[in-house]
């Protein structure tokens, strides 16, 4: 079976809700990633076999296939087939994966992977929520399935709670751990780590003013444990707070990924090798903590030791998921979401997958690192896990 590679990545710089890319549609904003890769690359579009574009609220703007709506705004031919999937917060990350799977198996040469998210324009829960527009049900979960499973609702929240009281977490720990991605976030802009995989585009700034975009607009550069310890608890009796989850964003993001015989085809340069695609699934009411054993599994099928990864991207949904993370595994903090995470970077649901990959993969270059590993909590208990090879 032919090797996968990834020979560009790029993503936007994150909006705030209501905030810098408010004004954009995320046909549109998915649109200007798929031109930033071609670009990038310098390729004749018309080859690429196809684009997988993750995205979980697909209702309003981003309903009616998003992914097939962002190549009509974009700059290929609309005879560049698209398809639009839905893994809620690990979207954009399966994307990846069925494109490594079909450039895999030599049926397709060439395909995006990408994600897009608005969620200011698309709030999350809109798929329900549209359903009373038109007087129809909109629990998505069965009454079958909360009685099989002793609840009334599915809750990512509950899920967060459950996590920190399993592994021992407390308040000020994950207030602490919050404060270091805003930290690490800080860092790395003002060094210019992301110069080269943000795609600066024109937004607003709280002025109305017209401004280039092309800084995450969520990190707090004056985050404190004195200010975090002021905000509101979101469930009685519990420690969660806005402070220690991640931050709702406007988004985008996307990879190419090619094999050899597209490599040589149209000359060119990979970035890293795709080096194991793992899915697994587990408990639906803890929900959150899959990524925990998805990261055994990938290590297992990868002949690995967590000890042979130089870099780890654990999506920050909430910081209790990563905390319980290098628990179980006994890794190195100083290796995690080294560039800051969704606590402070925001986490554009469907984008949030390319762009930690994007992330990632330039973080190991800039290193002179080998190999990085990238896992996602997702809702229903799924995680993805994917481990690259840079080059």
């Amino acid at each position: 079976m032919a090797d996968a590679y990834i020979v560009a990545a790029k993503r936007t710089a994150g909006g705030r809700r209501g905030g810098a890319l408010a004004e954009w549609h995320p046909g549109d904003l998915g649109a200007q990633v798929l031109n930033a890769l071609v670009s990038e690359t310098g390729i004749d579009p018309k080859a690429i076999d196809d684009v997988i574009m993750g995205c979980v609220s697909q209702a309003g703007e981003q309903a009616g296939q998003i992914g097939r709506t962002a190549v009509l705004a974009s700059n290929l031919p609309d005879s560049v087939p698209a398809v639009t999937i839905d893994r809620q917060c690990g979207s954009s990350q399966q994307s990846l994966q069925f494109a490594a799977q079909a450039v895999m198996s030599g049926t397709q040469d060439l395909v995006i992977a990408a994600g897009v998210e608005s969620m200011t324009r698309c709030p999350m829960g809109i798929n329900a929520r549209a359903g009373k527009l038109f007087e129809v049900p909109t629990d998505p979960t069965p009454q079958s399935v909360k009685e099989k499973f002793g609840i009334k609702q599915f809750s990512q929240f509950v899920g967060a709670e459950m996590i920190a009281k399993k592994h021992g977490h407390t308040k000020e720990e994950l207030d602490a751990f919050s404060v270091e991605s805003h930290k690490r976030g800080a860092a790395a802009t003002q060094a210019g780590a992301f110069k080269d995989e943000i795609i600066a585009l024109k937004g607003r700034d709280p002025e109305g003013n017209e401004v280039m975009h092309d800084k995450d607009e969520g990190i707090r550069y004056d985050a404190s444990m004195d200010a975090m310890a002021k905000l509101k608890i979101l469930m009685d009796d519990g420690i969660m707070t806005a402070a220690n989850a991640s931050q709702i964003c406007d988004g985008a993001s996307g990879v190419m990924v090619a094999n050899e015989a597209a490599i040589k085809a149209h000359g060119l340069t990979p970035l890293a090798r795709i080096h194991n695609l793992t899915v697994t699934a587990g408990d639906p009411v803890i929900m959150l903590e899959e990524p925990l054993f998805a990261t055994d599994r990938a290590l297992q099928r990868a002949g690995m030791k967590m000890s042979d990864i130089d870099l780890y991207e654990v999506n920050e949904a909430f910081a209790p998921v990563p905390l319980a993370w290098l628990k179980h595994h006994g890794a190195d903090p100083a290796k995690l979401n080294v560039n800051g995470g969704a606590i402070a970077l925001g986490h554009p649901l469907g984008a949030s997958g390319t762009k930690l990959m994007t992330t990632l993969i330039y973080a190991l270059r800039a290193r002179g690192k080998k190999y990085g590993l990238q896992t996602m909590c997702e809702g229903g208990g799924i995680a993805n896990v994917t481990i690259i090879e840079a080059l």
